[in-house]
């Protein structure tokens, strides 16, 4: 069998293991006889079995070993079908199948059979060296199987509505819809920068094909900040829904570094696009940084404003002031969250110019 299929494990110094699947049955314990030799505590003398599945792919077999044998961290209880990219443990070993060792890995497959044993930690837990999921984020990213939904921000005083958020969604079969979920995953890839402009794409796109001239507030991930690789994001955006007022939020982590935002707000005003803060008092109220560079709008966290109503009348006071000084600075203050009448109620008593919650409107895919 030519070798197409090979097993990745981790090495030391951070290096891969490649140990090429050259012949079917391919079997893997802890005897010299097997293709795979792991010389591990958890290992049984032939613990498992890659063969054919009759249709040019490959299937694992677990052979009755006392510590398992796992698919993508679930244990077989009979053969199971493997592609490119699943994670596969024999008892703690780790490895991940791959098809067709690329050009310039670094180091040859090794062949002798010393080259193919190795030792492993003697404890019985999972390793995790290769994220779970990772090709079917890539093939999400690769064929765009993302959507875009739009909540409608309003005006406080006659609820009229002054434009949306854009906030992406997952639409891969077998992956979570949820974006909090979706970048937790691409955190374990190094992803989030791609994930964060694959969502704005998205959006952009939808929002041309209204055709309908709205402001729309578009997110940024922490380790996209200051990047040219989003100020030319955002020109991309512009360029296909140039009817969009944009204003960019940025994350609460990055507001501290002012120097760096001095910088994005004269780049982002020259641009022409606007500036919001973005979960303001999620972690602590930012007074200096926002007297340092006023942004156009902040958006005070859900946390301050879920049951404001009938909060202490120390915390109302606070929330009050803060509204005060954002008003006095010049930026409008919008309050996210507001699922009440009588969250809004207090809220636009406070001095609140615009809201963004259930009670006025749920995210809508388009």
């Amino acid at each position: 069998m030519a070798s197409i299929w090979y097993l990745e494990g981790a090495a030391a110094g951070g290096n891969a293991l490649v140990i090429p699947i050259e012949g079917l049955p391919f079997i893997v314990g802890r005897t010299e006889s097997c293709a795979l030799t792991i010389v591990s505590y958890d290992i049984s003398r032939q613990h498992a079995r890659i063969d054919s599945d009759g249709r040019g792919g490959l299937q694992v077999h677990d052979l009755g070993s006392t510590n398992g044998t796992f698919v993508n961290r679930e244990r077989l209880t009979k053969p199971r079908k493997v592609s490119n990219g699943d994670i596969i443990h024999f008892g703690t070993s780790e490895f991940r199948l791959k098809y067709r060792v690329p050009e310039g890995m670094g180091s040859k497959p090794n062949k002798g059979r010393d080259d193919s044993t190795f030792f492993v930690p003697g404890q019985f837990s999972l390793p995790q060296a290769f994220p779970a999921q990772e090709s079917e984020f890539l093939e999400m990213l690769d064929q765009g199987l993302l959507c875009a939904a739009f909540q409608p921000i309003v005006n406080f005083h006659d609820r009229h509505t002054v434009g949306f958020e854009l906030l992406g969604r997952g639409r891969h079969p077998t992956l979570p819809a949820s974006p909090a979920n979706l970048f937790a995953l691409a955190a374990s890839l190094q992803k989030e920068v791609e994930l964060s402009e694959a969502f704005r794409m998205v959006g952009a796109h939808k929002a041309a094909q209204q055709k309908v001239a709205t402001r729309l507030f578009i997110n940024a991930h922490p380790r996209e900040m200051f990047s040219q690789a989003l100020y030319d994001s955002l020109s991309r955006f512009h360029a296909i829904a140039p009817a969009v007022d944009i204003v960019l939020e940025v994350p609460e982590t990055a507001i501290t570094e002012i120097a760096n935002m001095r910088k994005l707000a004269e780049r982002l005003r020259d641009m022409g696009v606007r500036l919001a803060y973005d979960d303001f008092g999620a972690g602590q109220a930012r007074i200096n940084e926002l007297a340092e560079v006023p942004p156009d709008v902040v958006k005070f966290d859900m946390s301050l404003i879920r049951d404001i109503h009938c909060a202490s009348a120390g915390k109302q006071q606070v929330v009050s002031r803060l509204v005060s000084m954002v008003r006095e600075l010049g930026s409008i203050p919008l309050a996210e969250g507001v699922e009440t009448e009588d969250e809004a109620r207090t809220c636009q008593q406070m001095g609140f110019a615009l809201c963004q919650g259930y009670l006025t409107g749920k995210p809508v895919i388009l």
